[in-house]
């Protein structure tokens, strides 16, 4: 009985004639959010389209014109990656490599080659949809819209430029969402490492020559440090260990440094502002800006580590905003889109960053700055792609 409902609709065009017998004047606008169309429609694209007929059917059967056009969603990654696995090549330093006209010409054709599919199986579920008049969100003239809107919302001061920290696959080269990012986790083997950076400074409760020991799970990130973040109601412990004075949270202290000995205790609070060498001297300039002291941050907690955060901000949510409360405008990102380091990062430059743990950990042994160096296993977002 379906197929016979859908053959006499074809018969009787009656979507076009539902269109045409309502009056030009009397409209219901309907945009209707366009899918990619790198493969066949999954269940999420059929049960949203069915509720996209629903809507245009209410208002038809109230008198209105609704007219409605198929979108097909071209930009994005779902279609690069496809054509850049069919071409072998991967990133943007590849695709230039290939020429930009080529492969957007390869991805034009590729968002072409699957709509068949689609149409077949949007007017078997019975939703009502123009494919012949459709949109595609690479046309001229919808950019153009678009600008166009964003022009409006410009001219109204609706925009601002900004920063924000967000998950980044180097393999797509490109920021992840958080849906995303959560969508992988798998359990992988890293490095674990406990770091001193000594004191620069006599202030308040710590002496200049004291240690404060900061642990990571991702050395790469450590070029990037541009402060230490404590719990401001957290006690930390000033700690005589090896004929040195060491600085964690009063309750790691044993756990930490063995066969050590507490000299004195000190909230949170009395850290804040104290200067320190960072783990490496590539951007040592900041101290300038106010980088390397000790910082304020809501998330630091004993349950592991040291008690005291490395803050590099440029890959770390928390970091970015501990370091903008405590009015530090810092930041500096010596690592590029393909995850790689930059010159900037002279002893690894090049390298991609899960490379450079190995060096940047032996680094860290050779200045002394190393305390101890484990691998642990724990969970870790990938891309899924």
């Amino acid at each position: 009985m379906e197929r016979d409902v859908l053959r006499l609709w074809r018969e009787t065009d009656a979507f076009v004639e539902s269109i045409r017998r309502r009056p030009a004047d009397n409209e219901y606008v309907f945009y209707d959010g366009p899918p990619f169309p790198t493969g066949s429609p999954h269940y999420g694209n059929l049960l949203a389209g069915v509720i996209k007929d629903v809507v245009p059917r209410y208002w038809t059967m109230r008198g209105y014109r609704v007219e409605r056009r198929f979108g097909w969603d071209t930009h994005g990654l779902p279609v690069e990656m496809e054509v850049e696995k069919k071409l072998g090549i991967s990133g943007p330093l590849q695709i230039q490599e290939y020429g930009i006209g080529r492969f957007n010409e390869a991805c034009r054709l590729e968002v072409q080659a699957n709509t068949e599919n689609w149409e077949v199986l949007t007017e078997r579920i019975g939703r009502w949809v123009d494919f012949e008049n459709d949109y595609k969100t690479m046309d001229p003239e919808f950019m153009e819209t678009v600008w166009w809107v964003f022009k409006q919302l410009w001219d109204k001061g609706l925009v601002y430029q900004d920063r924000q920290v967000l998950p980044y696959s180097y393999g797509a080269t490109t920021p992840l969402s958080n849906f995303e990012a959560n969508l992988d986790y798998r359990d992988t083997e890293d490095p674990s490492i406990t770091v001193r950076l000594p004191a620069v400074e006599s202030r308040g409760p710590v002496e200049e020559g004291d240690y404060f020991l900061i642990w990571t799970t991702t050395p790469w990130t450590l070029p990037a440090n541009l402060a230490i973040a404590i719990g401001d109601d957290i006690e930390y412990a000033r700690v005589a260990h090896g004929g040195d004075h060491y600085w964690v949270a009063a309750n790691l202290a044993s756990s930490i440094l063995e066969e050590s000995s507490v000299v004195s205790t000190a909230n949170g609070s009395d850290l804040l502002g104290v200067s320190y060498e960072p783990p490496f001297d590539y951007f040592g300039e900041q101290r300038d800006h106010g980088a390397f002291r000790i910082i304020s941050s809501p998330d630091t907690s004993t349950d592991e580590g040291t008690g005291l955060v490395h803050m590099a901000p440029a890959y770390g949510e928390a970091d970015f905003f501990a370091l903008q409360n405590a009015g530090l405008d810092v930041l500096v990102d010596p690592v590029d889109a393909n995850g790689n380091f930059t010159e900037e990062v002279t002893d690894v430059a090049g390298q991609n960053i899960k490379v450079a743990d190995a060096t940047l950990v032996d680094l860290l042994e050779e200045s002394g700055k190393l305390i101890r160096s484990e691998r642990i296993t724990h969970s870790y977002p990938f891309c899924y792609r």
